[in-house]
């Protein structure tokens, strides 16, 4: 069952019904009237929607399995321990996909993509081999007197015609060293392109070696580790990066906002005097009695039943704004222009259709969820708006 509180402390934060009062997650889980099955069923559903899973969320993995280092070290690069962006120019796009290779092959590979989502914008493809350490004996003299070859890496147009360039399109090729092992990246992007436009189109890639000014090559004087005979961790990969067209709202304009939205600097503590009286906090006309601060609203990913496909963060914390806007304003309220207008035509009963300025998130930043996909891939996503920076009297 679908924790009910957690979901309403989301849901009931975000709406006017909800503004100036706790959320149920701070109520010790109290129940209200509506607190249906068919409410909780909406709640879910918008909560799906928040995080671009519409058609529901992934399925867990059938087995345990360990990310691409990549992914984890991507992950890390871009976003701190609970998830929030830490440098939002390390992505390009919004969403990172990665894809091992099906076929098992050392010179042939093939990636299905059938969960690229068709709004999704190809930005950037790449294909991640791991070149394996030259054995003793390999290669013969020719090898020995020969420090570098050419790989190349072509779009397979026709498997019945690779040997010509009817049935073959290079994509990239370059310099490799013969000694020495790590990882090489070759930019596939094209290829990818034609894939997602054309899901027939995907005939795989092939992989060719040769060496410089026609002199022999052994063929076994470079390898790529295949995934038929490696390590996962040294599995062929693609990796994508895309942008779904996803994009945050638009803060209104406050000289305090002095940071790019979505880099997060480190977070100020939240509200932390004395705690409010309920009966001062629930009906009053005037709102609350607190002023405008941020308090805590964590998310568990592993308590509404998403741990299994999640792999970080295991939580974070959204923060949510509450509190009254009194009149004066002061800088400390971080008040709009706007808002300042509105406060003294409502103090001073200007117009009885007025009310007094929200307290509400005037600065957010983005979240990074790292996941496996319903085809077991990991995928990096960033969203917008999730976490409440800083609030203010609007």
């Amino acid at each position: 069952m679908f924790p009910t509180a957690f979901l309403f402390a989301i849901l009931f934060a975000c709406t006017p019904a909800g503004r100036g009062r706790p959320p149920l997650a701070f109520q010790g889980g109290e129940k209200e009237e509506g607190d249906s099955e068919e409410t909780r069923a909406q709640a879910l559903k918008k909560l799906l929607e928040v995080f671009g899973m519409e058609g529901g969320p992934p399925q867990s993995p059938q087995h345990i399995k360990q990310p691409p280092q990549y992914m984890v070290d991507l992950y890390n690069a871009v976003a701190g321990d609970d998830g929030v962006t830490k440098d939002p120019d390390v992505l390009e796009g919004n969403t990172v996909r990665s894809f091992f290779d099906k076929t098992h092959s050392e010179k042939h590979f093939f990636f299905l993509l059938s969960s690229v989502a068709k709004n999704e914008k190809v930005l950037t493809a790449e294909l991640h081999l791991f070149k394996l350490r030259a054995r003793a004996g390999q290669g013969g003299p020719p090898v020995r007197r020969q420090h570098f070859c050419q790989v190349s890496v072509y779009q397979v147009l026709d498997q019945d015609r690779l040997g010509s360039t009817d049935g073959r399109k290079l994509l990239s090729a370059r310099l490799l060293a013969l000694h020495g092992s790590g990882w090489e990246v070759f930019a596939i992007t094209q290829a990818v392109r034609d894939w997602t436009e054309e899901e027939r189109s995907n005939h795989g890639l092939l992989v060719t070696v040769q060496a410089l000014g026609g002199t022999p090559l052994d063929e076994n004087a470079i390898q790529f580790a295949s995934g038929r005979d490696h390590h996962e961790s040294k599995k062929p990969m693609l990796v994508l990066f895309t942008d779904d067209g996803r994009r945050g709202a638009v803060l209104p304009n406050n000289p305090f906002l002095d940071q790019p939205r979505g880099k997060a600097p480190p977070l100020p503590p939240p509200f932390a005097g004395p705690k409010p009286n309920r009966t001062r906090m629930s009906r009053s006309a005037d709102g609350p009695a607190w002023p405008c601060q941020r308090y805590p609203l964590s998310v568990d990913f592993e308590e509404i039943g998403w741990s299994g496909w999640i792999i970080s963060p295991r939580s974070y914390n959204a923060y949510h704004c509450r509190g009254a806007c009194p009149f004066p304003l002061g800088e400390n309220m971080r008040p709009t222009n706007h808002a300042t207008v509105q406060s003294i035509i409502h103090a001073l009963k200007l117009s009885q259709e007025v009310r007094g300025p929200c307290c509400v998130p005037d600065k957010l930043f983005s979240i990074n969820l790292l996941y496996f996909d319903d085809e077991e891939n990991v995928v990096l996503k960033q969203y917008d708006d999730m976490v409440a920076g800083s609030c203010g009297c609007h």
